[in-house]
């Protein structure tokens, strides 16, 4: 793995505002990759950075975009269908860490072992900079606002402003969640000045559910248990359960965000089974409590209201743990 170079906090301070271009000069292959199991800020980051640096890099550059199996609803984002699964073998001139540290990459980790130089761009607290040049900024509310900040806003086209949109869009809860500050929304009325349809957007990427979709968030909700005096829920999908309706991860997506809405709640968590008794962990506060700290004590990170881990264990095994961590913040 790539050492990390300079601290979040130094590129930060030095250099917050530096263009992108000023890092890939001379480069004649890039590549772009974000988290595994990639979300709406995971694609529109990548796809957004992708489509800039496509216009802006001469004709003979080759730049690619890296990402696991990347949820279909995001196909409305140009190049989408120019997503690869794997890195090519050569090295890259540069390779670009988006909504992540470069330990979930996944597929990607080859590419970055192998390039030349190495940028991480992220927004997630847990993430200390994982590459030479790390741009991390734990109070914008998605990386696709931090691609926003590092590119040229003269060279930005209706397409680049989609990808950045729906990416911001989706970490924002639709702006929504309080990581939405007042430059994120003045981000976003930037960005739909450039005439693309963005409520057919939501509606396809955010609200729109199929009917089995449907009806795991009807399951999860009714098998759902509260504890802790009411200050937390908690609700599964068992492997079981996953071959019963045919689903995969994807559509589980906002199951551990409407179990949050629930009165009186202050964290909620949603988990389904990777393999018999391997769990991942989604875990939502209104604030009260940090999960990052919960789950970075089990090995994972993100978000002070939004983050996750895997875990092994039985399911009661697994609430009783994640109780006792939440349980340091809420009874002090």
């Amino acid at each position: 793995m790539t050492k990390p170079g300079k601290s979040a906090a130094t590129w930060n301070k030095a250099v917050s505002m530096q263009k992108i271009t000023e890092e890939i000069i001379g480069a004649k292959s890039i590549g772009i990759t974000g988290h595994i199991r990639p979300d709406g800020d995971c694609v529109g980051s990548t796809l957004g950075m992708y489509l800039y640096l496509k216009k802006v890099c001469p004709a003979d550059v080759e730049i690619e975009v890296i990402l696991e199996n990347p949820p279909q609803i995001f196909d409305c984002i140009k190049g989408f269908d120019e997503i690869r699964p794997y890195p090519r073998r050569q090295p890259y001139d540069v390779f670009i860490v988006i909504d992540t540290s470069a330990d979930r990459i996944g597929n990607s980790e080859p590419g970055l072992k192998k390039a030349h130089k190495t940028i991480n761009i992220d927004h997630h607290i847990s993430n200390p900079g994982s590459c030479e040049i790390n741009y991390i900024d734990p109070d914008a509310s998605s990386a696709s606002e931090l691609v926003y900040r590092l590119i040229d806003e003269d060279k930005i086209d209706t397409d680049i402003a989609t990808a950045i949109y729906i990416g911001i869009a989706h970490d924002t809860g639709v702006m929504q969640y309080s990581n939405t500050s007042p430059d994120t929304l003045r981000i976003m009325a930037k960005l739909i000045e450039y005439g693309f349809d963005f409520p057919a957007l939501i509606d396809k990427t955010f609200h729109e559910k199929t009917y089995v979709q449907n009806q795991v968030l009807g399951r999860a909700l009714t098998e759902s248990i509260l504890f802790m005096e009411g200050k937390c829920i908690v609700s599964k999908m068992s492997l079981d359960m996953m071959h019963f309706y045919g689903i995969t991860s994807k559509d589980m997506d906002g199951i551990v965000n409407q179990l949050r809405y629930t009165k009186g709640v202050e964290v909620s968590i949603f988990m389904y089974e990777l393999e018999p008794m391997k769990w991942k962990i989604s875990l939502r506060s209104c604030g009260l409590v940090n999960v990052a700290k919960v789950a970075e004590f089990f090995g994972g990170g993100g978000h002070v209201r939004a983050s996750g881990c895997n875990m092994v264990g039985s399911f009661h095994d697994v609430v009783n743990n994640l109780s006792a961590q939440i349980a340091l913040q809420i009874y002090v």
